[in-house]
């Protein structure tokens, strides 16, 4: 009876050990194969953050969003997008999946496109300089570009 009980226990926790190495060494897969929960454009998605976050946040912090919009600036060194329209100073800061930085050569500044990704957060310009605000955006990949 030791002894089934015995084996039993190894058994389980193998099989929690074998558990926990794919939990730990699994990929997030990538949204490339994910469909969008919302689909908003720039300015509609920087108006809500601007004019109501607490709002803003229940609705898209942690979803899949396809945004629509004009490309203001690229930084290639941390594979950054950065969508907005260039009379305002808040914008969307799309951080490229890793899989996708290849990508970021195709695209030119005020060009319109269309970047899926997760809402990660809102920064807010409380430095009263008048710098923007950012809306974040993680894990990106480009749905399409917009011509």
């Amino acid at each position: 009876m030791k002894r089934l009980l015995l084996l039993f226990l190894v058994i389980i926790l193998l099989l929690l050990g074998f558990y926990a190495y794919r939990l730990y060494t699994g990929r997030v897969p990538s949204l490339t194969t994910v469909d969008a929960e919302i689909s908003v454009s720039t300015t509609d998605l920087i108006h809500a953050f601007n004019t109501d976050s607490a709002g803003a946040n229940k609705k898209y912090l942690g979803k899949v969003l396809s945004v629509n919009g004009n490309i203001k600036s690229i930084e290639k060194k941390s594979a950054t997008v950065v969508l907005g329209a260039d009379n305002i100073s808040t914008a969307i800061r799309c951080s490229m999946d890793s899989n996708f930085v290849t990508a970021l050569a195709g695209l030119k500044e005020n060009e319109n496109v269309m970047i899926k990704g997760v809402c990660t957060g809102y920064i807010p310009d409380d430095s009263g300089l008048g710098l923007g605000a950012d809306v974040v955006m993680n894990r990106c990949v480009i749905e399409k570009n917009i011509k």
